[in-house]
């Protein structure tokens, strides 16, 4: 039993410094915070899932006919996408999204207020959404916001989160292998309640003000004031329904948002007037 006991230790011990060792050497800094990120995800890979799964949803979706609409979604797309490059190239970065195929497709649900992009560029936005935006301004803090994650590389981060709690888990149950099957199971509840509350959910949080922050900026180097954004998450904290509590939420509360955003528009300001 001692024997079994130290081979269990060690093969925990292996997985947290396989753990450790991964964690170091997957960093990168987000541009423009210069917040350390983790990629544990091969890009290729990422861009691959994420090409075949737009394409799949856009199979199932209805793409609105509104020509005027698409037309200007697409043109306030291209000007923020355009700006993101310049943006990258001018730190340097530009090399992280040269395998991007920027695309911009309004879904026709006027129910669903929403909008997305998943790595490589692959942005959707909802019919429901604009009746929000107002104008092309409102409607470049959206997608600003959403190529913010994208260049953010906040899509690897979220799957690189997963797959280090569920690695942790696995870690913890080699640690508990010994204790009686009850104990096993509440530990192992504690920790996943643990792993969303205290990890996952925090870096969601992070990641959406992350993409605020670069969004603003964005706008404002496309040429879209970006005091814009102010005014929009105004429009949208009036439609918030009962929302759980912030620490709960995988996006700030709506006026946490709007008191950073104040700080962030501040500083996008001095692109916007450039």
């Amino acid at each position: 039993m001692i024997l079994l006991g130290n081979t269990r230790l060690r093969l925990w011990l292996i997985l947290m410094t396989a753990l450790v060792m991964a964690f170091f050497a997957s960093c990168a800094e987000v541009p423009l915070t210069g917040r350390k990120s983790l990629r544990l995800v091969p890009e290729h890979e990422v861009l691959s899932l994420s090409f075949q799964q737009y394409n799949e949803v856009l199979k199932k979706s209805t793409l609105s006919k509104d020509k005027e609409k698409v037309e200007m979604v697409r043109q306030v797309g291209r000007r923020i996408a355009r700006a993101a490059e310049e943006f990258l190239e001018d730190q340097g970065l530009g090399y992280e999204i040269e395998h991007y195929q920027w695309e911009f497709n309004l879904i026709e649900n006027d129910k669903v207020v929403n909008a997305w992009c998943m790595p490589g560029g692959k942005v959707a936005i909802y019919t429901g959404i604009l009746k929000y935006t107002k104008d092309e301004a409102g409607l470049a803090v959206v997608l600003g916001h959403e190529v913010a994650h994208a260049i953010a590389h906040h899509g690897n981060e979220r799957m690189s989160e997963a797959l280090l709690a569920n690695f942790g888990g696995m870690a913890l149950s080699v640690a508990l292998a010994n204790r009686p099957t009850r104990t096993r199971q509440l530990f192992m509840a504690a920790f996943g309640v643990g792993a969303n509350v205290g990890f996952l959910l925090p870096y969601s949080r992070i990641q959406e003000s992350e993409a605020d922050h670069i969004g603003v900026v964005l706008m404002a180097r496309a040429g879209y004031d970006p005091r814009a954004a102010l005014s929009f998450w105004k429009r949208m904290r009036k439609t918030s329904s009962k929302r759980p509590p912030e620490f709960l939420s995988t996006h700030p509360a709506p006026e946490t948002r709007i008191k950073r955003l104040m700080g962030y528009v501040d500083e996008a300001m001095q692109y916007y007037r450039g």
